[in-house]
């Protein structure tokens, strides 16, 4: 049983302009000045590319995408719950956190925008992805310093589809996060801290459609949680290993999670079910192409080859459907 008791969130709603919440929980306080950074990135960047891949699906309650074009991330950091808002204009970044993250969360901004990474080390040797660089020149690759926020959603994307993966990680931040600090818009989230998804029971994580190989996996890493974070100072190989340590943390997740927590530019991801058939489309014109296969097209590549596959992606060059779409299982109806 992943836990005996279940923490209860608190659910607040609005009457007549004031917040009614059940008795014991704790509404959401009211903004404080936010705490403010500007950065000056020292080539094009676009935000919302930058960013995109921290978010997990469009209900996703960590992230928001507004439309004057800022992002919104709530984030667990070391110093706390943080919210914080990204804006670009006329070259210059601004960056606006709320929460005992907020420091934290602003110290990182620039790394967090790709100010660690260096797109012009990556040399096409494709027409497609030559093209594809030079028309999203803006193109980062994000490195948040968090382990875990990257790691936990991997793992629930683990051998299901991603609407399966994206709703579970939607209902158990909702139900066990908490509140995001600031002026969050709808109904953000920071999600839980490691202790309450060790309290989690077994039968909400199968309410949420994660079966128990999923929910066990998130529950060993969650008890090593310190250990995992002290990944985010290591090299991204060195990371993948202490990541995989872990029983059921292979080397699908542990890519996908440093991909993200380290901006690691040659770290690409094998085991997935569509990547090397699209990379071996787009470069190659192969679109059984398994693992080997990718890596041998993305060969020239060495020590840019997550950049490449990302540009692929970009490209939109995909190989057109053979079969119709996986259906999610949906265990939580048996």
């Amino acid at each position: 049983m992943a836990g005996r008791f279940a923490p209860r969130p608190a659910r607040a709603s609005v009457r007549a302009g004031e917040t009614v919440v059940p008795a014991g929980g704790v509404p959401r306080q009211a903004a404080a000045p936010a705490k403010v950074r500007a950065w000056t990135p020292d080539g094009p960047l676009e935000i919302g590319l930058v960013l995109g891949p921290l978010r997990r699906g469009p209900g996703d309650p960590t992230f928001r995408t507004m439309p004057d074009g800022s992002v919104w991330r709530a984030s667990r950091t070391p110093a706390g719950p943080g919210t914080l808002r990204v804006t670009a204009r006329g070259g210059e970044v601004r960056g606006e956190a709320w929460g005992p993250g907020a420091e934290w969360l602003l110290e990182r901004l620039p790394r967090m925008l790709g100010a660690d990474d260096d797109p012009s080390a990556f040399v096409p040797r494709h027409r497609l992805l030559a093209f594809t660089a030079h028309r999203r020149p803006g193109l980062r690759l994000t490195r948040t310093g968090l382990v875990l926020e990257s790691l936990i959603p991997s793992i629930l994307e683990q051998k299901v589809t991603t609407l399966e993966a994206y709703q579970a990680w939607r209902l158990l931040v909702r139900k066990y996060g908490e509140p995001a600090p600031g002026p969050a818009p709808g109904r953000m989230c920071v999600m839980p801290a490691a202790r309450t998804w060790a309290l989690i029971p077994s039968w909400e994580w199968h309410k949420a459609g994660v079966d128990d190989k999923r929910a066990s996996t998130i529950l060993r890493a969650v008890r090593v949680a310190a250990r995992l974070e002290e990944a985010a100072g290591m090299e991204p190989v060195a990371a993948r290993e202490r990541l995989e340590v872990v029983s059921g943390i292979g080397p699908w997740t542990s890519t996908e999670t440093v991909q993200r927590s380290h901006g690691a530019p040659d770290e690409v991801t094998v085991g997935d079910l569509h990547l090397p058939g699209i990379v071996g489309f787009a470069l190659g014109g192969d679109r059984d192409a398994d693992d080997l296969a990718m890596l041998r097209l993305l060969e020239p590549y060495a020590g840019q080859r997550h950049r490449a596959a990302r540009l692929v992606l970009l490209s939109g060059r995909m190989p057109g459907r053979r079969a119709p779409r996986m259906a999610p299982r949906g265990i939580e109806r048996l």
